[in-house]
């Protein structure tokens, strides 16, 4: 069967941790698009880790870690990455990346930070990682596979026609220096050579691994709200951050994804322009930022710090219908023990009417959060194991969230380690 973990918002829910931790009972974890432009964030036994390109379970020795043909991926941070963890003590995972994977070039890089530097104050908080111009020659069908770097014919005749076009842009909108078709062929021999060993058809590995009853995690970068359909367009990613594309990003069947784990932080945090409806500021955001996460609210690939806002019901409802909900991961929520009373955004007021639905981007922008107080729990809720041991209060927020959102948190996370997870029944549970 396939399991998916995913991200209800805007990522940063905590999703690394909810795979590492489901990792344990499955065969294969799966990374079915996006690339190294987010990172997880992995608290265990080996230590503390930001990945960004290999799957979160890949710290278990039984599992296989898959790259799929959703992934953009780019080969030399792929490599300082399984090179990071071993040199912390992990043993050297098992790999396989899918031969029809497409691969970002280093002048896709480049273009992502020449264009942020173009527009200016209009810039779309990129990453700088080569995302979006990697996803334009992927659809503008002059990308780079990986199973192309073992065809130097094919590699002569398309260097110098991609080299071509691009030499255009980089001469007259950037005025940047031209890309050398010699330098960049050296590059991708680079390329072939360490990703060599790990090449597969991982369509067929995976069907394949399913016909003999193995478990499939797919682990999703991001959360819907960053989704380029039906996220806050134009603030988001280049690929479907949805569990439905995780068939596509994998090669795998629709009709497998059994199950889908989405996962919701208890506050909201967001890296990035964008529409943000439930933002907080000042003293207020400083301090949920500086007591969030484990070590506080910086994303895990740009150190950036996360803009913060309270829990929104709304945007988290909308996020788990697009994922085809069948259990919520409700995460950090021992972050909050500090407050007397803990806002809750329950509605949107646009143009003077009060909604619970999630508008599109023109209509958003003009939002305004309808807060409800509940009371907090105040006290350290880390070490509980057993739901009913919760405080009252936080029993209390909990099950009124998922009343707000209507669908079944069966997992609640209160501490960074594996161990830090409370089951729970649902009435909401199908």
């Amino acid at each position: 069967m396939i399991k998916a973990v995913v991200g209800a918002n805007w990522g940063d829910e905590g999703k690394g941790k909810i795979t590492d931790m489901l990792a344990e009972k499955a065969d294969y974890i799966v990374r079915f698009q996006g690339g190294a432009n987010a990172g997880h964030t992995i608290v265990n036994n080996y230590g503390k880790f930001a990945l960004h390109t290999l799957p979160s379970g890949v710290f278990y020795s039984h599992t296989t870690s898959v790259i799929g043909n959703g992934v953009a991926l780019n080969i030399p941070i792929l490599f300082n990455e399984i090179k990071s963890i071993t040199d912390q003590g992990v043993p050297t995972p098992k790999i396989a990346v899918s031969n029809r994977c497409q691969i970002v070039m280093p002048y896709h890089i480049l273009f992502d930070q020449y264009e942020e530097e173009r527009l200016g104050k209009a810039s779309f908080g990129s990453t700088k990682s080569g995302i979006a111009p990697f996803y334009s020659d992927k659809y503008a069908k002059i990308g780079f596979q990986v199973s192309e770097l073992f065809d130097d014919e094919l590699l002569s005749e398309k260097i110098p026609r991609v080299c071509a076009q691009k030499n255009v842009l980089l001469e007259h909108l950037y005025h940047k220096p031209a890309i050398d078709e010699k330098e960049l062929l050296n590059t991708l021999h680079e390329y072939r050579d360490m990703i060599a060993p790990y090449v597969c058809d991982v369509s067929l590995l995976l069907n394949n691994a399913l016909k003999e009853g193995k478990t499939v995690l797919l682990e999703g970068q991001l959360g819907t709200l960053k989704d380029p359909d039906h996220g806050i367009y134009p603030m988001v990613t280049s690929s479907s951050t949805l569990a439905a594309y995780g068939a596509i990003g994998a090669g795998v069947p629709p009709y497998e994804i059994k199950q889908i784990i989405t996962v919701c932080k208890a506050y909201s945090s967001a890296v990035g322009a964008g529409a943000f409806v439930s933002e907080i500021f000042g003293d207020e955001a400083d301090e949920l930022r500086r007591r969030g996460g484990d070590g506080g609210e910086y994303g895990a690939t740009t150190g950036r710090p996360r803009r913060m806002g309270w829990f929104d019901c709304v945007a988290s409802k909308y996020g788990c219908r697009l994922q085809g909900t069948t259990d919520v991961a409700f995460t950090v929520l021992d972050v909050l023990g500090y407050l007397d009373e803990i806002p809750v955004c329950v509605g949107y007021e646009v143009d003077g009417e009060v909604t619970t639905e999630f508008p599109v981007t023109s209509k958003l922008e003009k939002a305004k959060p309808v807060l409800k107080n509940l009371p907090g729990w105040k006290c350290d809720i880390r070490g509980i194991s057993n739901y009913d041991d919760l405080p009252e209060n936080c029993k209390n927020y909990i099950e009124f969230i998922e009343e707000q959102i209507g669908y079944p948190i069966t997992m609640v996370s209160n501490g960074p380690k594996r161990s830090d997870i409370i089951y729970r029944e649902s009435k909401y549970s199908k």
